[in-house]
């Protein structure tokens, strides 16, 4: 795991980092790694490699990797969110909050071809209620070029 900046106690953030990169098998076919969480948003970048590329021609990132990495991406700043929520709580007991969560909807539009070495993904908590949470997502390139936008929302109880 990287370095993380997070304004949780580093047991809490060690363990959701693990859990995001490592636990859950997909993110780390997709190569995901954090970079930073809040209160209320997270960010991460992924490397291309040549198992992402979806058009071998150009090169270009395979939507389904983009879709995934945001899908994902919206899923972390909901445990970030509710980690957050519940800081009254011990770091291990705000984890176990995780096991319901679930995305029940998924929006992504694709702006431009995903051709680089290295992407951007955050995401923000637009509503956390008690039951579902609603996100929007961004996928960047290096140059901070806006390459696909995504809304979510997921299951939290």
């Amino acid at each position: 795991m990287s370095e993380v900046t997070s304004p949780f106690e580093p047991e809490f953030t060690e363990k959701l980092c693990e859990i995001f990169e490592q636990l859950i098998s997909f993110n780390q076919v997709l190569g995901l790694k954090v970079d930073a969480l809040t209160e209320s948003t997270a960010r991460a970048h992924i490397r291309m490699r040549p198992e992402l590329i979806g058009h071998y021609a150009h090169q270009r990132m395979h939507g389904g990797v983009i879709s995934a990495a945001l899908d994902a991406m919206g899923g972390l700043a909901v445990m970030a969110a509710t980690g957050a929520r519940h800081m009254n709580e011990a770091p291990q007991q705000r984890l176990q909050r995780f096991g319901k969560l679930g995305t029940i909807d998924l929006r992504v539009d694709y702006l431009r071809p995903a051709v680089g070495a290295l992407f951007h993904c955050e995401a923000e908590i637009l509503r956390l209620g008690s039951r579902v949470a609603n996100t929007r997502m961004a996928f960047t390139d290096e140059q901070g070029r806006l390459l696909a936008a995504g809304a979510a929302a997921y299951i939290v109880s």
